[in-house]
């Protein structure tokens, strides 16, 4: 299950990337918004990234203008690690090295067809481990002393 999540500038691509999901018949939860009606998108990435850090979903999508402030927002829940991808570099390799479990995407920033890319390989990268969990594991260590 996906947390899709977006404020008001993201949600035309929350919708592509829901239809995205559908096609391929992966289950989500739409956190909102549900409009181009103004939202924050601090409580949007906070809906969404609780249900990941509850077990709920297994990766949370978020949307936003830039994807920067939504990335900035889910970063502070306890538990995420959350990327702004623009490249599908990024996006495989967050998700590689870092154990990526949001996906952050700007909607002002990239088209649909570029971030349902990024989606689909985010999505379908596994995380390597290895050399790669020491470090997943020293973010969750200075995460826990804060």
């Amino acid at each position: 299950m996906i947390a899709l999540s977006s404020d008001h500038a993201g949600f035309l691509l929350k919708e592509e990337i829901k239809a995205f999901l559908e096609s391929r018949g992966i289950e989500y939860t739409d956190c909102g918004a549900y409009s181009t009606d103004s939202v924050d998108y601090p409580y949007q990435a906070k809906k969404a990234c609780d249900l990941v850090v509850s077990g709920k979903c297994e990766k949370a999508i978020l949307c936003c203008g830039t994807g920067i402030g939504i990335s900035i927002a889910a970063n502070k829940v306890k538990g995420i690690r959350a990327a702004c991808c623009t490249d599908y570099f990024s996006a495989k390799y967050t998700r590689l090295h870092n154990d990526a479990n949001a996906l952050c995407l700007g909607a002002r920033v990239i088209g649909p067809g570029s971030a349902l890319e990024l989606v689909d390989v985010f999505l379908n990268t596994p995380f390597e481990g290895g050399r790669h969990q020491r470090r997943v594991d020293q973010i969750t260590e200075i995460e826990n002393s804060l």
